[in-house]
């Protein structure tokens, strides 16, 4: 895959996550990418890491494979980082809502943290 810009990644994530497509998702990782996720059930102190392209591809299949929408809002680039906001909403109508930072390296995700809360 070539290098790709901020704006290009940025773009990938959206149509990717907004799409439900777990297998583009994987693609926008580094083999040896870091996935780290905190919410109520993972604390910062013992946040949820996945590591490997191919784990993070099966965290997104999971994600993906779930009936609900998926919309990325905002979305912040600087240098070899982006962050964004992503707005989920299951069928019977609980929402998650999920802030991101990327760090990129060579144009694919090396590193991210996941941040997001439920309604419970």
């Amino acid at each position: 895959m070539p290098v790709q810009t901020m704006e290009n990644v940025g773009a990938s994530l959206k149509t990717a996550i907004e799409g439900r497509d777990g297998r583009k998702l994987a693609s926008l990782y580094t083999n040896d990418a870091v996935l780290r996720v905190m919410d109520r059930n993972n604390p910062p102190s013992k946040p949820r890491v996945i590591k490997g392209r191919t784990a993070i591809g099966t965290f997104w299949d999971d994600i993906c494979s779930r009936t609900m929408t998926h919309k990325v809002d905002t979305r912040i680039a600087e240098g070899d980082r982006l962050a964004f906001t992503q707005d989920c909403t299951y069928p019977d109508g609980t929402k998650v809502f999920c802030v991101a930072i990327v760090d990129l390296k060579d144009g694919l995700i090396a590193r991210q943290t996941v941040v997001q809360a439920w309604d419970e």
